[in-house]
């Protein structure tokens, strides 16, 4: 009574795989060619049902020739990114490219020149824009009745893992004997990869110049969302006056507010930013100086935009 279910499963699996042709492209090539250019080992790291799979790949791998290892990205986050020499490749695997438990480790591993080969359904994924070279797994949906449980995804990642593997034996020239000598008896990390370029203010910014009356910034800093208004002087940034720096002038200049300019009271050389600096660095920033937002400037000193504390809640 239940093979009606069981052939559909069959079928929606088996339409995963085919689906997955499509989506090959020139990152499986140079995944590859990562893979047979590595000197060292290849780790493959993974959460959840992704690190079973990861698990099986590794095992597939390593029996047909390529020394590979599964690890769990905890673990790697925990102590034990050691294990990872400077001559190995990973291979991470995250169904939504965007598991933090795995991401957290990505800055470890591009600090140290790490190749990652990721492997995700989702090719504009923090995983996918972080990889060397990206494998596409998507698939339109689960085998599950409720579309819930990973199964064609699980497939078609198990399925990725062993086209590597047909393409290394081919690559290397493995033989049946090789094979036998094989066989003798798988947010934070938002916080971690995203950039100030990824976050930043950039449309309507309130400029004004050092020479700009005071109450006309008044006006600019109440109609913007940053709180602020940024000196711009000869293109390049001059100073920043904040809502609180308005206050103060009010209190203390009395009827004299009104002949002040924004050079009278703003703050010079404010905190800048490049565009690459990293949002949980930039999270330091923001604590560490007890402000609300820095500026993003290029090398000359040009303004590229705002971050403030709300763009660093990821």
């Amino acid at each position: 009574m239940w093979n009606a279910t069981a052939i559909q499963c069959f079928k929606d699996e088996a339409q995963a795989l085919l689906d997955l042709i499509p989506q090959l492209n020139e990152d499986f090539d140079k995944a590859i060619e990562l893979i047979l250019n590595c000197k060292g080992k290849i780790l493959i790291t993974g959460v959840g049902k992704s690190g079973h799979i990861g698990a099986k790949i590794a095992a597939t791998l390593s029996s047909t020739g390529t020394p590979s290892f599964y690890v769990n990205p905890l673990d790697l986050y925990h102590g034990d990114l050691g294990v990872i020499d400077k001559d190995d490749v990973v291979i991470a695997i995250s169904n939504s490219g965007y598991t933090d438990e795995l991401l957290r480790i990505v800055p470890s591993l591009h600090e140290r020149n790490i190749a990652i080969i990721g492997m995700s359904g989702n090719p504009n994924s923090l995983l996918a824009q972080n990889s060397a070279a990206h494998l596409n797994i998507a698939v339109k949906h689960e085998a599950d009745p409720l579309n819930l449980a990973p199964t064609s995804s699980t497939t078609a990642t198990l399925a990725m893992g062993d086209a590597i593997a047909c393409c290394l034996v081919k690559a290397r020239g493995f033989r049946e004997m090789d094979f036998a000598q094989f066989h003798p008896g798988g947010m934070l990390g938002k916080r971690l990869l995203t950039k100030a370029s990824d976050v930043m203010h950039t449309q309507d910014l309130p400029v004004v110049s050092s020479s700009t009356p005071l109450p006309e910034a008044v006006s600019i800093v109440s109609e913007g969302r940053l709180g602020i208004c940024i000196a711009i002087d000869n293109d390049c940034i001059t100073g920043i006056i904040t809502d609180g720096d308005i206050r103060r002038a009010m209190q203390h200049s009395k009827a004299d507010f009104f002949n002040l300019s924004v050079g009278d009271v703003m703050t010079r050389n404010p905190k800048t930013v490049p565009p690459t600096m990293k949002i949980v660095d930039i999270d330091n920033i923001l604590n560490k100086n007890k402000i609300h937002c820095v500026l993003v400037a290029d090398e000359e000193n040009r303004l590229l935009g705002v971050v403030d504390s709300f763009s660093t809640v990821i």
